[in-house]
């Protein structure tokens, strides 16, 4: 296992020092997904959500998430995103809806914090739209998908069974 670079060498929690790291092109893409009543995917696909556009708002709060991650995460470095994309689609199986993350930026470190926490964002504020008709609903699993850049290259995660 790699050594955790958040301990000192006395095993006390500090915040990582990048800046003496380059810039590098830093991809990474996440995702989660929300678990609902058939019912409740049937309100928010004919916009019958009383607070308003529910899938709307959870791109924005997936977005939020992704440009705050430092103020989430205490050892997350703040970083100049360059992009956020969302990708949120209906899954009749769950039934229920996958949200994606993509967040990029040219940085001194990973931006898988900020993908992982768009994707959480996103599906509480799912959940907050929709609560009133469905208090059940269930979040989750959340996960890396992909990074790309920096010193460790490319990880991709295995494939859900």
């Amino acid at each position: 296992m790699d050594r955790l670079t958040h301990l000192d060498s006395a095993g006390r929690v500090r915040m990582v020092d990048v800046g003496e790291k380059p810039l590098t092109r830093r991809v990474a893409v996440a995702e989660g997904r929300i678990r609902m009543r058939r019912a409740t995917l049937e309100a928010i696909r004919d916009g019958e959500i009383e607070k308003g556009e529910a899938l709307a708002v959870a791109r924005i709060a997936a977005i939020q998430g992704a440009k705050t991650a430092s103020a989430l995460v205490p050892l997350c470095h703040p970083i100049p995103l360059d992009a956020v994309d969302v990708e949120l689609e209906a899954v009749k199986a769950l039934p229920g809806y996958r949200l994606r993350v993509r967040a990029s930026a040219e940085w001194r470190t990973g931006v898988e914090m900020e993908a992982l926490a768009g994707v959480a964002a996103g599906l509480l504020a799912l959940y907050d739209m929709c609560k009133a008709i469905d208090r059940g609903m269930s979040m989750g699993p959340i996960r890396l998908l992909e990074k790309r850049g920096g010193r460790s290259g490319t990880w991709t995660a295995e494939p859900e069974e």
